[in-house]
């Protein structure tokens, strides 16, 4: 009896001193912080973007002249920039879906939140719940930082660029531009990534008007073909007079 209660106590003695330990473990941890710096999701003190700065000083007062306007506050002005990532192979492989979050967190500094599918389609695998997507949306001093990287940068990069399309506008001053592949913003390691993937790039815009919007996107910098000059495509090739043509016969 008396070497099991000896046996016992030792465990005791050895289980007190394994929790005082850790607890001042704990502490010591606590007071020295943590290993890697945790944002709390609030911004810093950061310069003003110059592509804000160059629609304060310079875009708005280019609409002001061109459309007429008394005020700057009539000014269109960009809203949000919303970036959509279509991953079907989610379905099957759901690692393909978290390597296409980590890029396009690289690329817009942002986390992505996840789409889910909102009903089951038989002929396509798909069941209602299912992640097949992925969506960012930018605002404020982030989304001019970003538009400027991607006008600056990535755009540049496109293969064969020759001017962004016009028609992409919907009507009411929004533009969608679709972009074919990834490996265009250089935030993206080309050896690391696992697939090609297009996504897509919506302006949400105050304009209420594609011409007013074209004119602000401009403006900021986005490389838009020209459009042809009024009639060049309709000419008709010059012909000879009748008297000419009369005498070439005879």
């Amino acid at each position: 009896m008396a070497e099991k209660d000896a046996k016992a106590n030792e465990k005791a003695a050895q289980a007190k001193a394994k929790a005082l330990a850790a607890k001042k473990a704990a502490e010591a941890a606590k007071s020295a912080g943590p290993a890697l710096a945790v944002s709390d999701g609030k911004e810093g003190p950061h310069p003003v973007p110059r592509l804000k700065k160059r629609y304060v000083e310079e875009v708005v007062r280019m609409l002001m002249e061109r459309h007429g306007f008394k005020n700057p506050l009539q000014c269109p002005r960009l809203v949000k920039i919303a970036l959509n990532v279509g991953v079907s192979e989610a379905r099957d492989n759901i690692q393909a879906l978290d390597a296409i979050r980590e890029e396009l967190a690289l690329i817009t500094g942002q986390w992505p939140q996840l789409r889910r599918a909102h009903k089951s389609i038989s002929n396509f695998k798909l069941r209602q719940g299912m992640p097949i997507g992925l969506r960012v949306t930018l605002r404020g001093d982030r989304m001019y930082e970003f538009l400027d990287r991607l006008i600056s940068t990535a755009i540049p990069r496109i293969r064969d660029f020759r001017g962004l399309e016009p028609r992409g506008f919907d009507g009411t001053g929004n533009y969608n531009l679709g972009l074919r592949e990834q490996m265009i913003f250089p935030e993206v390691n080309v050896e690391k990534s696992l697939k090609q993937h297009g996504l897509n790039i919506t302006f949400v815009t105050s304009a209420g008007a594609d011409g007013l919007s074209l004119d602000l996107l401009r403006g900021l910098g986005m490389p838009f073909k020209l459009a042809a000059p009024t009639g060049a495509a309709t000419a008709k090739p010059a012909q000879l007079p009748q008297a000419a043509v009369e005498a070439g016969r005879n």
